[in-house]
């Protein structure tokens, strides 16, 4: 378990601090290969996060990390990540916390609004002269073709 008792987000504006007592976290048995080991220890880690009672984040956050995660959501609006990628269950569950911090943070990202712009003149009058160097190239062909 890390010394802090709070994990947090890529640092941003929005970033959000999930203390550690709103995760509630399970340890499995692993698959696939590994031999013995995996036979006998639970290293698969599952990290579970109570989305709708949570204190670290605000009911306009919650509403939109619903939204943005609302494929990754149980039946209960509970957001579970997992990680099986070591053979340490100390290491999974420090990836599944960090691959939960990773999900919050792009969830609560909002990304900026688009200005429409337009095209510059001398953008124009090179798209309009192309066009016409096009039409010339195949009024020529046109005219070799008679003959």
């Amino acid at each position: 378990m890390a010394a802090d008792s709070t994990r947090r987000a890529r640092p941003s504006p929005s970033a959000v601090v999930i203390p550690d007592d709103e995760l509630e976290t399970r340890a499995s048995r692993s698959g696939g290969p590994g031999g013995q080991h995996v036979n006998t220890s639970s290293t698969r880690v599952e990290v579970l996060w109570r989305l709708g009672e949570s204190r670290a984040v605000t009911d306009d956050q919650r509403e939109r990390i619903r939204r943005r995660l609302a494929t990754r959501l149980d039946a209960e609006g509970n957001v579970r990540v997992t990680a099986s990628d070591t053979r340490s269950q100390r290491q999974n569950r420090a990836l599944a916390e960090q691959r939960l911090a990773e999900l919050v943070a792009e969830a609560l990202h909002v990304p900026r609004a688009r200005r429409k712009t337009r095209p510059g003149r001398a953008a124009v009058e090179r798209r309009l002269e192309a066009k016409h160097r096009q039409s010339e190239r195949k009024r020529e062909r046109r005219r070799g073709a008679e003959d």
